[in-house]
């Protein structure tokens, strides 16, 4: 067998049916289909690292994995022979070799989720496992001025609904956040180098206590400030919460 080489793939699916992506003894995780799919298609068993470890329920367009390999099968054959093991909501988008020192997790740059939020009097049969339910009307313009008090570098342990093992800090620098309506469908969508535990889900429940008119825009400053756990909030099911994209300073064809 060749020497190992580093495969990076990126990966969509529907969590509605997993308790995140991280194995998790006896039940259906991600992770857990991934590996096994790696190991009926190239023979062996090997462990798959993933860029953001979403939570049980969130769904993700970009997801990015990568795994160390002795097999010589082409990029495309990863793609294609991955998808015929995998169930029909986890599906390979695309794979790459990469250079053995690439760290997904590490040279991450960014990460980007949406959060989407059906604003609708009615429900819908075909959203609700993507979407969250808001009937009352949402104020667009009050949620966006609340976002932009969240931009650039805060300590948001206020967001947190619990802190991981081993936190070293709570200050994380939001690069972009924002609230956009098409039609029904009310979009957040936020970019940061890394997040807290639930910060996203605290932070649309915040926003759409703002959006309802239950709090003003600038007590969004305050609960910053206060800096108490689970502050913020409620935190809001996991639905409607999509892991976009996961950004790095260059694209994996440069990587080789």
């Amino acid at each position: 067998m060749a020497a190992a080489t580093k495969v990076v793939l990126i990966i969509e699916y529907e969590g509605t049916r997993y308790h995140g992506f991280q194995l998790q003894p006896r039940l259906p995780t991600i992770q857990r289909e991934l590996e096994r799919a790696l190991g009926k298609l190239t023979g062996s068993r090997r462990r798959v690292v993933a860029a953001s470890r979403t939570d049980a329920g969130v769904h993700a367009r970009g997801q990015v994995v990568s795994f160390r390999t002795g097999s010589s099968l082409p990029a495309l054959t990863f793609v294609t022979g991955l998808n015929h093991y995998l169930p029909e909501d986890i599906a390979v988008r695309a794979a790459y070799r990469v250079d053995d020192s690439f760290h997904v997790q590490r040279d991450a740059v960014s990460r980007e989720y949406s959060y989407y939020v059906l604003n609708s009097q009615t429900r819908s049969p075909l959203g609700r496992v993507t979407s969250y339910l808001v009937s009352g009307r949402l104020d667009i313009e009050a949620m966006n001025r609340a976002c932009r008090l969240l931009l650039g570098e805060h300590d948001l342990v206020s967001f947190a609904s619990r802190m991981e093992v081993g936190e070293r800090s709570t200050l994380r620098n939001i690069l972009r956040a924002g609230v956009a309506r098409e039609e029904e469908m009310v979009v957040f969508d936020i970019m940061a180098k890394s997040f807290l535990p639930h910060q996203v889900r605290n932070t649309v429940g915040l926003l759409l206590r703002v959006g309802l008119s239950k709090m003003g825009a600038s007590e969004v400053r305050d609960i910053i400030e206060a800096r108490k756990p689970g502050l913020a909030g409620p935190t809001i099911p996991a639905c409607g919460l999509c892991l976009i994209r996961v950004n790095y300073v260059l694209p994996f064809e440069e990587m080789r």
